[in-house]
């Protein structure tokens, strides 16, 4: 049974195998893994999920473009499948083009309902931080991310050309009862 935890140093080769099967230098959405940083090195790695747990810190400032976000890595028995993550607020680029959350699954992972399990998770986290409505967004060729939005109740806005690409954007309204819940499924974060 898949979970939500906060990125840990604990699962390093857990982590490392993952971004082999996307592949070196892939892009892996929702992970906040920035291209330059060393996460080969245990030292490196460590200071990456340290990072990636103190951007949720409101009391602390973030880098300029960014906003506070909430990381989670999506682990089955110690094995990291993914990450998923949920921005406090929307910045111009992220209202264009990114959204508030963001989620990546590596590819062993995916066709298994896990997406939907964790955006299901993610949107009750994000109604209980009182927020109403969130936007999600997906490349528009992406028909399985399409689907995860839309089966946890994603109305499309529109599809534009952005920074991205051509994006699909979806909003959800948290005021309802979230589709997919979270039941007989832990979430620590």
């Amino acid at each position: 049974m898949p979970e939500l935890i906060a990125p840990t140093s604990r699962l390093h080769a857990a982590w490392l195998e993952a971004r082999d099967e996307w592949g070196l230098g892939a892009h892996q959405p929702g992970s906040g893994l920035p291209s330059a940083d060393d996460v080969d090195s245990a030292e490196g790695f460590a200071a990456w999920a340290r990072w990636l747990r103190q951007q949720a810190d409101e009391s602390a400032p973030v880098a300029e473009g960014r906003v506070h976000a909430t990381y989670w890595w999506i682990v089955q028995d110690d094995r990291y499948l993914g990450a998923i993550t949920l921005r406090h607020r929307l910045n111009d680029f992220l209202l264009r083009a990114g959204g508030h959350i963001g989620y990546g699954l590596r590819p062993s992972a995916r066709r298994r309902g896990v997406a939907t399990w964790a955006l299901g998770a993610v949107l009750a986290a994000a109604a209980g931080r009182g927020m109403d409505r969130v936007l999600v967004t997906c490349a528009d060729d992406n028909v399985a991310s399409a689907r995860t939005i839309e089966g946890n109740g994603g109305v499309l806005e529109d599809v534009r050309d952005t920074e991205l690409g051509r994006t699909r954007r979806y909003w959800i309204d948290l005021t309802a009862a979230v589709p997919h819940s979270a039941s007989g499924r832990r979430h620590r974060g």
